[in-house]
């Protein structure tokens, strides 16, 4: 239960009335599904509050709210009023969690000790009956053991035992049924009815009620700890955000160096980072050369070398040099800050089988208790003695928590577990729909290639009929057009002009506002000088000026670029591509797992046919753009299939918001990555085969949770109602029932890539 960075306090509202508002906080005390639904039906009802939801396993808050109609105070007042503790995102946790843990062991030592000591006592009373004459426990001495036992059991009832009281005090006193009702009217009955066995004659189960309050304290115990191990996991980017900073002050006419919070940075700052240290924020450097480790950020092993000018990425470490880096993104702006926040976000969104769960778990408290009291009815014209013991035990016997908060633990598994290993999950939907991925599409560009486009050669057509200025000029167009596209084809273009050391335009670049277009895709086009201008596909092109030139024949398998104005073509630019090293063994093994690969892009077909042959892909359609890509997926769910949409560029959006898992990959546009279920950010295709293994696996496992906790409650509870079942034999049956969810879950944490084969049932 870590403390959560607070998400973007800005007016998030398109609406100035509105003003809405978004913070993260920390709630403490969550037990179960119930707790999460008294409190979000709670906070949701204040006025001025616009969403609130909490994730089970972190047990973090996203709060949206009008901050002008409502105080932040008096909605943490409200969470707390209700029995549970919650705290803003800037305070820390670990003293209130510490004081906590220390209270549950002392609970639950108080609990063993007392459950050891009153077995001694009831020991006897089992194996002899209480005999009227001839035998060796005597009226007396069981009535001694009685009181000892009920002495012994007062501490447990008085301390042990208090957290379960005051959540069903909690949630009676607001008309609700959780989990904690039906826990301490079991422990109650059993004990008032054991005190007047004890004094009025009669068994006493006063160890049957210790067994019930240690067992679940243990449970509860054991449950917080694999709860913290995969909110661990799940904060595999959380871990490294950076809190201080050293702040240049009268850069660079002077270098005084004042230090200061992160939050405290503004966009413009300039910042001193100390080899060793964290970039605070992202920036450009602006002095200084080093290397920076981003592994945990984009996946890159190797260290990434920065040099003025370079971007610098929050979280990551300077590892050689001091640099001077210039702040362009800060506090919930920055890169790994839109990270933390999707990736949390996914954790909230459940699958349909754990929604449903959820939804009834209410529902199923309540029908337990009728049947509980329809039990002990029923039993009290049968066999008045067994009557309330019988009613106790269909009441513990229940398993609801192993239906509602044990599954969302594996869900919190399998997205920390993913994220250690290059795969940022944005959205928790995408787990069930890659665990029933049928069909896997692929872009080319950037996705089973690098991206990273080289431009082998540039040809200028006229330069028979242009002198060198207008060649120049010429040039910088060229550069000025390929500047304002992300298209790796035209970023390629504009590096190649950065190397000649050729520069945009400033005179076009200054006209040019308002008068360019982007086709997504395509190309883009400039008007300038009453003239209209052309770079990106030759279809694109040609469509401006109706010319019948071709790519000349020897260039047929590259990738090429024309640029042109409304009369001629001017030039072309001829780009070479490199499949990515592990492309091939990442479509083969995804073809073996029984998907059907696609390679859908934009490219010429002559060019998309060489990469489909090289990664063996026999399906693969060339020179489609954005809307024919999104069309072709349609058609595949239309049949059924369940799709899974790879992409890097601008051009992919559509295709990606339709896909029903959407993966762009961590170098992408950033419209594609908005746009995704899942971020790659390790830049590595096998990841995306190992997540679809962990997914379904998790998958599995979810169901085997759910299965087992509905096949366990449709045994138990008609064993206790038909008089099977003494009160400790539920005890232990209800917390082994919710330990063995919550352990099976973990089975998630020891999956790595290397071993993503391995079988798991």
């Amino acid at each position: 239960m870590a403390t959560a960075n607070a998400q973007p306090s800005a007016a998030e509202s398109s609406d100035p009335v509105e003003r809405l508002q978004t913070e993260s906080l920390s709630v403490a005390g969550i037990r179960c599904a119930a707790c999460i639904q008294l409190i979000e039906f709670r906070v949701s009802q204040l006025v001025g509050v616009h969403s609130f939801r909490i994730n089970p396993i972190s047990q973090k808050a996203q709060l949206r709210w009008q901050p002008d109609r409502l105080s932040l105070k008096k909605i943490i007042q409200a969470i707390v009023d209700l029995g549970y503790a919650a705290f803003p995102a800037n305070q820390s946790l670990s003293e209130y969690q510490a004081k906590e843990k220390k209270t549950a062991l002392w609970r639950l030592f108080v609990a063993g000790f007392a459950m050891m000591q009153v077995m001694m006592y009831a020991f006897p009373a089992y194996l002899v009956p209480v005999p009227e004459m001839d035998g060796d426990l005597t009226p007396d001495l069981d009535r001694l053991l009685k009181i000892a036992s009920l002495i012994i059991t007062i501490p447990v009832i008085g301390f042990s035992a208090v957290p379960f009281f005051r959540g069903a005090i909690r949630d009676l006193r607001l008309r609700y049924i959780g989990m904690d009702v039906p826990v301490s009217l079991g422990i109650l009955l059993t004990f008032f009815a054991s005190c007047w066995a004890t004094f009025f004659g009669g068994a006493v189960y006063f160890d049957s009620a210790i067994m019930f309050v240690f067992l679940l304290l243990g449970a509860r115990f054991i449950e917080d700890n694999v709860k913290r191990k995969t909110s661990a996991a799940l904060s595999v980017l959380t871990q490294i955000y950076p809190t201080i900073a050293q702040k240049l002050v009268s850069y660079p006419s002077g270098e005084q160096v004042s230090s200061c919070r992160a939050d405290e940075i503004l966009v413009g700052d300039y910042l001193l980072v100390p080899a060793g240290e964290q970039v605070p924020c992202d920036g450009e450097v602006v002095e200084g050369n080093s290397e920076c480790d981003e592994a945990l950020m984009t996946g890159e092993a190797n260290p990434v070398g920065k040099k003025m000018g370079d971007h610098l990425i929050a979280g990551s470490v300077n590892l050689h040099s001091a640099l001077v880096m210039r702040a362009t993104q800060v506090g919930n702006q920055t890169q790994l800050a839109n990270l933390i926040a999707m990736m949390e976000s996914a954790t909230l969104e459940k699958p349909r089988l754990v929604a449903l769960a959820d939804k009834h778990a209410s529902r199923f408290l309540f029908a337990i208790l009728l049947i509980a009291v329809g039990a002990g009815v029923v039993w009290a014209t049968i066999d008045p003695s067994r009557a309330l013991w019988i009613g106790i035990s269909v009441i513990v016997v229940t398993c609801p928590c192993a239906l509602s908060l044990a599954t969302p633990g594996v869900m919190s598994a399998a997205i920390g577990q993913l994220a250690k290993f290059g795969m940022l999950v944005t959205k928790g939907s995408a787990i069930e729909n890659l665990a029933n991925l049928t069909h896997v599409i692929f872009d080319k560009t950037g996705t089973l290639t690098y991206g990273k486009l080289k431009v082998l050669k540039a040809v200028y057509l006229q330069t028979d009929q242009l002198n060198s200025d207008e060649l120049n000029h010429q040039k910088a167009l060229v550069a000025t057009l390929a500047g304002m596209s992300l298209h790796p084809a035209s970023k390629a273009i504009a590096d190649s002009f950065v190397s000649q050391q050729l520069k945009q335009s400033n005179e076009v670049i200054q006209a040019s506002l308002g008068q360019s277009h982007e086709l997504a895709g395509a190309g883009i086009e400039l008007r300038f000088a009453a003239q209209t201008y052309r770079l990106g596909r030759l279809d694109y092109v040609k469509e401006l000026n109706r010319s019948d030139w071709q790519i000349p024949h020897a260039f047929s398998n590259k990738s090429v670029s024309v640029f042109a104005d409304q009369d001629q073509i001017l030039a072309f630019f001829v780009m070479e591509d490199g499949l990515r090293e592990e492309a091939i063994a990442a479509v083969r093994e995804l073809q073996e797992q029984g998907k059907h690969v696609t390679l859908l892009s934009g490219d010429r077909h002559d060019v998309v046919a060489e990469v489909a042959a090289q990664c063996g892909i026999s399906d693969y359609r060339a020179e489609l753009s954005p809307a024919e890509k999104h069309a072709y997926i349609l058609q595949l769910q239309q049949r059924g299939a369940v799709v899974a949409m790879v992409g890097d560029g601008m051009n992919d959006g559509p295709a990606l918001s339709l896909a029903n898992v959407s993966v762009a990959m961590g170098q992408g546009a950033p419209i594609s990555q908005t746009r995704s279920d899942c971020l790659l950010m390790s830049n590595r295709l096998s990841d995306l085969s190992f997540s679809i293994q962990l997914a379904k696996k998790a998958y599995r496992l979810i169901r085997q949770n759910l299965g087992w906790a509905l096949l366990y409650n449709v045994i138990a509870i008609p064993a206790a109602v038909l008089g099977y079942l003494e009160p400790w034999h539920a005890a232990l049956g209800m917390s082994l029932s919710s330990l063995l969810v919550v352990v099976n879950g973990l089975r998630l944490l020891n999956l790595k890539p290397a071993d993503y084969d391995l079988p798991l049932s």
